[in-house]
């Protein structure tokens, strides 16, 4: 086997541990993925799957970076052409909304659980959500600022407390998705965020 294809093969089935990982850290938490599961789901021995990461947590952090390439997909790149300020603000909360709609993660929204799951836990793997959370917030607070600094948003506009508001208005939804099926609660989600950004008249 050539070196070139031995790195192919590792990065295939670092991959495929991911996408697995993924899958179950969204229905059943960060701390429901174990080493053991991973291998019994993936066909692998426990050291297979543990040599490519080394630890619990590094695996866990690998999953969280991963579910994070999935929503900056879903969400940020779908937005990002739109002209900066409102427009893309519209597109953003658009994108936002159908990804948790569409159920791209089986569990509802990865991040929000993960949220729920380690906002109280001190260590790395919170670090990460925070982290995520933050970098996901200062980007809404820029478009924020270029609509208003456009003339699209009133002057007075509170950025910190729009972008508030907009995350509420998601978490609210991934909540009525999926604790009560709420056939409204998408119409319920763009009528929130779109009353917020209704612009300069």
């Amino acid at each position: 086997m050539s070196p070139r294809r031995s790195v192919a093969e590792a990065l295939g089935t670092r991959s495929a541990i991911l996408e697995r990982g993924v899958a179950i850290a969204s229905c059943e938490g960060l701390e429901g993925l174990t080493i053991g599961r991973l291998a019994a789901d993936l066909g692998m021995s426990k050291s297979g799957v543990l040599g490519h990461f080394g630890s619990k947590e590094a695996l866990q952090l690998a999953v969280l970076d991963r579910a994070g390439d999935v929503f900056r997909a879903e969400v940020w790149e779908r937005a990002r052409p739109a002209a900066p300020g409102l427009a893309r603000l519209r597109a953003i909360c658009a994108a936002w909304i159908s990804y948790l709609e569409r159920g791209v993660f089986p569990g509802g929204c990865f991040f929000v659980a993960a949220a729920h799951e380690f906002d109280g836990r001190p260590g790395a793997v919170r670090d990460s959500v925070e982290a995520g959370f933050e970098t996901w917030r200062a980007r809404l607070e820029k478009e924020a600022r270029r609509a208003v600094d456009a003339g699209e948003l009133p002057a007075a506009t509170d950025a910190g407390q729009l972008v508030f508001e907009l995350l509420g208005a998601a978490m609210a939804l991934n909540h009525a998705l999926q604790l009560h099926r709420d056939p409204l609660a998408v119409t319920r989600a763009r009528q929130a965020m779109e009353s917020r950004l209704g612009g300069v008249a």
